[in-house]
């Protein structure tokens, strides 16, 4: 018994030696899951690059050639006289012509930069103006008489010369002034005026020029828009009510025809020489050099034969012929501008 309890004695001790001399257990490694692979979400799809659309060509009738009219008479007037211009312009070109009346000659001077207008009937300085700007130039001049220049008249209600309140230089038989400028308009001093627009020629900067040219000072300006309305003021001021005189051009009293006794009631005191050049038919520079050249000769034709005529004289301008110039002809009543110190930086 004693030695079979030796043995086994002697068998653990070996059997646990064994276990120490032998390798370490090798351990298990923690198993770590797959790597789940992301969901693969499709590519936006990216639309093709949208091919641009040009605009409608010039003068198609979704994208008209815009004749923007002056305001200087009645606006209804205006309308119906450049809608029956527009037509005949449409026949002779193929191009849709729309009409438009601005509300001031700064908007019509606008008009043209912003491609609100393409074909304007520009007053000379409003022309001067949007040529200086950048935004038009010259197509035509307008004839009057056969004149390419025209005059401002000084009117006043005859009620205050039948009161002794002014006096008339003007020999209406005659044609001709019995005086000169500074004896005619000095009777105005300190007194009130009605103007058209702060940019027409005959309607206040030429007018505005002479009395300072002669020290006369008035009292400020009524502006009343339209050589009409200037007349009809005139014609409503029997004891200078609105205004004691207007500044016009020659003959605007012609322009009222609702009145038929505005002639006798409103009387022209003073004239001065033609000095003025007349309006323009201006276009402006973002229109095509072909496209103005067929707009051009289009007036041309109109003022070549006698129904043409009508067209342009009934279009409210009394226009008695057209011409062409370049911006040159300009230039001697750009001097005279600046001679009366008109600023044109303060429309750049």
């Amino acid at each position: 018994m004693k030695k079979v309890f030796v043995f086994a004695s002697l068998l653990v001790a070996v059997v646990m030696l064994l276990t120490a001399c032998g390798p370490a257990a090798t351990a298990v490694p923690t198993a770590v899951p797959s790597k789940v692979p992301a969901t693969k979400v499709p590519p936006t799809a990216v639309p093709p690059t949208a091919t641009p659309v040009p605009p409608p060509a010039l003068g198609t009738a979704d994208n008209p050639i815009i004749l923007a009219l002056a305001p200087s008479a009645n606006t209804t007037e205006l309308m119906a006289g450049g809608d029956a211009i527009a037509a005949k312009l449409t026949e002779l070109t193929g191009y849709a012509v729309k009409v438009t009346v601005p509300t001031s000659y700064a908007a019509l001077v606008e008009a043209m930069g912003s491609g609100n207008a393409q074909v304007g009937f520009l007053p000379t300085v409003p022309y001067i103006v949007a040529y200086y700007k950048g935004y038009a130039t010259i197509g035509l001049i307008t004839l009057r008489n056969g004149s390419d220049h025209y005059a401002f008249e000084v009117i006043v209600n005859k009620a205050r010369i039948d009161d002794g309140t002014f006096k008339s230089y003007y020999d209406a038989t005659a044609g001709a002034n019995t005086a000169d400028a500074a004896t005619s308009l000095a009777q105005f001093a300190n007194k009130k005026p009605c103007y058209t627009d702060p940019l027409s020629s005959s309607g206040y900067l030429v007018p505005a020029g002479f009395f300072k040219a002669n020290n006369i000072t008035t009292k400020a300006g009524a502006w009343v828009q339209g050589h009409p309305i200037v007349v009809k003021s005139i014609y409503l001021s029997p004891k200078g009510e609105i205004c004691d005189f207007g500044a016009v051009y020659v003959d605007a009293r012609t322009s009222v025809t609702d009145w038929k006794d505005v002639n006798d009631k409103v009387v022209v005191v003073w004239v001065s020489d033609p000095i003025i050049p007349n309006d323009t038919i201006s276009i402006a520079t973002s229109v095509p050099a072909d496209v103005k050249a067929k707009i051009v000769t289009a007036f041309e034709t109109i003022a070549s034969n006698a129904d043409g005529l009508t067209l342009l004289k009934n279009g409210g301008y009394s226009i008695g012929g057209l011409k062409i110039v370049d911006d040159s002809f300009f230039d001697a009543y750009r001097s005279y501008l600046e001679g009366i110190g008109f600023d044109i930086n303060s429309y750049k």
